[in-house]
């Protein structure tokens, strides 16, 4: 305990060994670790320009279902059907305490409701049929756009678990969310008579799950610990530190709520005592140097008896939600302190008390990409310069999808000035957070691996039978150089003769990035910016269209559009840019939108996957680009970025748009943190995923290109695949799709011309496409062009002595005027051709 309380007292980190002992300090001790706790609090007050001051939320409480699928041990808030007159609040009854609220000076809406109530009561089920929502998360949306917009209270979600998806879906409604993460004890989950057991939703690793994809979907976010139910001391510091390293990881988590089991009549744990409160201030302050000063810590005012000084010297900042109209249903036998009493108590104990946002002033300075813009005047209404809540009343305000974010602006002529001028800076300047925490970042790095193995026995049962190859031989065949390498793409390349022939195929098309504003962070990713960095810029729907005439009037069959997430852009959005295209040029081919802006849009206007691709297909889309893979490993993934979509939503938008008649390409992008393990087993996901659907017209591999990708300056990503590797995988690529993908395209745009020509002898069949304007791979520091004329790939391809032939983009012969057009511009159109110097 000294050499714990003496670390503590130097500022110096403690670990879980220590905090486990200094939570159970007591007495003298624990008088030490208050002091020490306090200062920490204190300096992180100081850092955020409100010194002395402890905030709250001035909130109303509306209970939305008290129906839940888990059943734990100490909860009086959830009950059954036939004890409530609804299974659901109506939402005369939500509009009618929200508005109440708002006329007290509240300005905080708490939703709390039941985990996904559906799943086990029929009466849930049933009501929600009756009213119109899919899901209990639908009814959540929609209430919480009615309050805003008919009160201008802020939503707070505390829904239960979410997924990645759900917390795209409700982002754009609500400011702030929670849950609890309680106790990483799995004991308590998995045990009979455990507090949670029985209980899905409390199962450890889901609710950690849950708090990182808040950080992912950029979501300020309220979570804590609660204490006395069951766990060891040991299990309370895991906890902490897993809290901890989740906040370091993404910077999410708005606050952190240490509160204390309170024993209720009519459950289960009605005869365990009560939380200590010498124990719940021990955890208080732990929690707090543990945390940092930076960190929010609050404990539940109506909790704690008396004790508010306590908790004051424990290090809290913050009293929560304290509402002067709703009682805490979830605790509803300990009413809230009126605000003036709580104010009291506060002075008493040398602190003014001060009212906050459900979203942490921190974040409403921040703004993008924490608060969605369709909140953002929402806001604005009710909070200071300070980010900290006005002394205002909530009016109502309209909530609406932004206006189209159309408007041409910033560097819209980057796809030719990339190939002149280029990029005005090597990284962004917010590199240092946007992307979470660097040093964090380093803990999820995969292990690396050995990449010995048999080669010569893979090339044999290559030759024998490529589908029989096991994953380590596959890996085997990966790791392979000089006259071994050479036979392994010899075995690839007489397959291609006799799948697809000798011709290399390629599309005339153009590439029309809309926009490059994002901030889902991808670390790869050196094309996405701010709206107010240099190199941002957004196209509007004629210069879309515009550019898609251009490429037609060139020969092209086919204009590839993706862009940033860009905030202000409403799911909308993608359907109009589909229907300039088909407006201009009718019988152009459109093959675009990537998977994660498939979720994006389908999330904004909360539509399902299938009839947000329905409406695309509607709109014009033809085909989707299966990019936004990567990897398909999470664990690859959440280093390669914060906040795109899992692997899963991948696989559901894929295998939706092949259901509902939309073919795509797959890729893969390589040679960053990844191994040849994680290669195999993503080529090996997307043949299981061609066999079930056919809808994959090609697999295109997609080397790293490092130069400019903020993971590679940050010192964790090796700077791309080696040559040898890149003649490999295009190779195994082709053996281990063999009989289920035809077309294994290589990326000029990556490759050198020279490696283009290696990989064409190794299982090659396409070169992709002309592109026109090929900005993505650009800003990353490729350099290699961001076009190629027609003349340009002739040359390229004719040393390997096979024929270059034309095609679309569902591999057929273009017609012979597309064919004559093309040969005419060569394949280019005038407006993106390098100007050559005067001589």
């Amino acid at each position: 305990m000294r050499r714990a309380l003496a670390r503590a007292r130097d500022g110096k980190t403690i670990d879980v060994a220590e905090a486990a002992i200094l939570l159970s300090a007591r007495g003298a001790d624990l008088d030490a670790l208050l002091d020490h706790a306090s200062r920490v609090r204190d300096a992180g007050l100081e850092a955020a320009g409100r010194p002395g001051v402890i905030t709250y939320s001035r909130k109303v409480f509306i209970p939305l279902t008290r129906l839940c699928r888990d059943r734990c041990g100490y909860c009086t808030f959830a009950t059954a059907p036939a004890k409530l007159p609804s299974a659901f609040l109506s939402p005369d009854e939500v509009l009618a305490i929200a508005r109440e609220g708002a006329a007290m000076g509240c300005k905080e809406a708490l939703f709390t409701l039941g985990d996904r109530p559906e799943d086990r009561w029929p009466a849930a089920r049933e009501w929600l049929d009756a009213h119109g929502y899919d899901d209990t998360l639908s009814y959540v949306r929609a209430m919480a756009i009615r309050v805003l917009e008919e009160t201008g209270l802020l939503p707070h979600l505390n829904p239960g678990v979410l997924t990645w998806r759900d917390f795209q879906r409700l982002k754009p409604v609500a400011p702030s969310m929670g849950m609890m993460l309680e106790t990483t004890s799995t004991a308590l989950f998995t045990e009979k008579g455990g507090a949670h057991y029985g209980s899905p939703d409390k199962d450890p690793a889901v609710r950690l799950r849950v708090l990182e994809d808040a950080g992912r979907s950029n979501v300020p976010f309220t979570t804590g610990i609660l204490i006395g139910i069951g766990e060891t001391i040991l299990d309370r510091a895991e906890s902490i530190f897993a809290i901890r390293k989740v906040a370091r990881e993404y910077g999410g988590v708005q606050e952190v709520i240490v509160q204390n089991f309170r024993a209720k009549p009519d459950t289960a744990m009605r005869g365990l005592p009560d939380a200590d409160l010498r124990e719940l201030a021990a955890t208080v302050a732990v929690t707090r140097m543990v945390l940092g000063p930076r960190m929010r810590v609050q404990a539940p005012p109506n909790l704690i008896g008396d004790e508010y000084a306590l908790m004051i010297r424990a290090g809290i900042d913050d009293w929560g939600g304290v509402s002067p109209l709703t009682p805490d249903h979830v605790n509803p036998e300990r009413p809230w302190p009126m605000i003036d009493a709580l104010a009291e108590r506060t002075a008493e104990a040398g602190f003014g008390l001060r009212e906050r946002l459900t979203i942490y002033p921190e974040y409403v300075r921040a703004g993008e990409p924490w608060l969605d813009p369709r909140l953002s005047a929402h806001v604005a209404a009710l909070a200071g310069p300070d980010g900290m809540a006005l002394d205002v009343k909530p009016e109502p305000r309209p909530w609406q999808e932004p206006d189209g974010g159309f408007t041409p602006s910033g560097r819209v002529d980057l796809h030719t000035e990339v190939d002149t001028t280029g990029r005005t800076h090597d990284r962004r300047d917010d590199f240092d957070h946007v992307y979470g925490d660097w040093d964090a970042l380093k803990d999820r790095l995969p292990t690396a691996v050995s990449m010995t193995g048999d080669g010569a026995g893979a090339l044999r049962q290559a030759a024998r039978d490529p589908l029989a190859l096991t994953d380590a031989q596959a890996e085997a065949l990966l790791g392979l150089t000089g006259e071994a390498l050479d036979e392994l793409c010899a075995l690839a390349d007489g397959l291609r003769r006799e799948v697809n022939g000798d011709d290399v195929t390629y599309v005339v098309n153009r590439n029309i990035n809309f926009t490059n504003v994002c901030y889902t962070g991808c670390r790869f990713c050196a094309f996405a910016q701010r709206r107010t960095d240099a190199d941002a810029y957004t196209l509007s729907l004629d210069q879309v269209a515009d550019r898609a005439e251009e490429a037609w009037a060139a020969g092209a069959t086919e204009v590839c559009m993706q862009g940033g997430i860009h905030p202000d852009l409403p799911g909308s959005a993608y359907f109009d840019i589909a229907r300039a295209v088909k407006a201009r040029t009718p019988d152009m081919h459109v093959h675009a939108f990537s998977p994660m802006e498939v979720i994006n849009g389908a999330s904004r206007m909360n539509l399902s996957i299938e009839d947000w691709l329905t409406g695309a297909r509607e709109a014009g889309v033809d085909s989707l680009p299966g990019t936004a893979a990567e990897i398909l490993d999470d664990d690859v993934r959440w280093v390669l970025t914060k906040g795109k979509l899992p692997a899963r939503e991948w696989i559901d938008v894929i295998t939706t748009a092949h259901r509902v008649g939309i073919p795509t390409t797959s890729t893969m992008m390589y040679g960053h943190v990844d191994t040849h393990a994680h290669w195999v087993k993503h080529i090996r996901l997307i043949r299981r995923l061609q066999e079930e659907t056919g809808g994959f017209s090609e697999f295109v591999l997609l080397p790293f290109v490092h130069h400019s990708a903020p993971i590679y300056l940050a010192g964790i990503a090796r700077p791309g695949p080696t040559a040898a590797e890149n003649r490999a995988v295009h190779a195994v690529s082709r053996l281990l799709l063999h009989g289920a993908i035809h077309n294994i395209q290589c990326s000029w745009v990556k490759l050198q011309d020279d490696l283009c020509r290696q990989v064409l002898a190794g299982g090659v069949n396409d070169i992709g496409g002309t592109l026109m304007e090929e900005t993505i791979s650009r800003m990353a520091g490729s350099e290699n062009g961001s076009y190629k004329t027609i003349s340009e790939l002739r040359a390229m391809v004719e040393l390997s002595g096979r024929p270059l032939r034309q095609r679309t983009t569902e591999y057929g012969a273009p017609s012979p005027e597309r064919r004559a057009a093309a040969e005419a511009s060569d394949g280019v159109c005038a407006s993106v051709r390098r100007v050559l110097p005067v001589v």
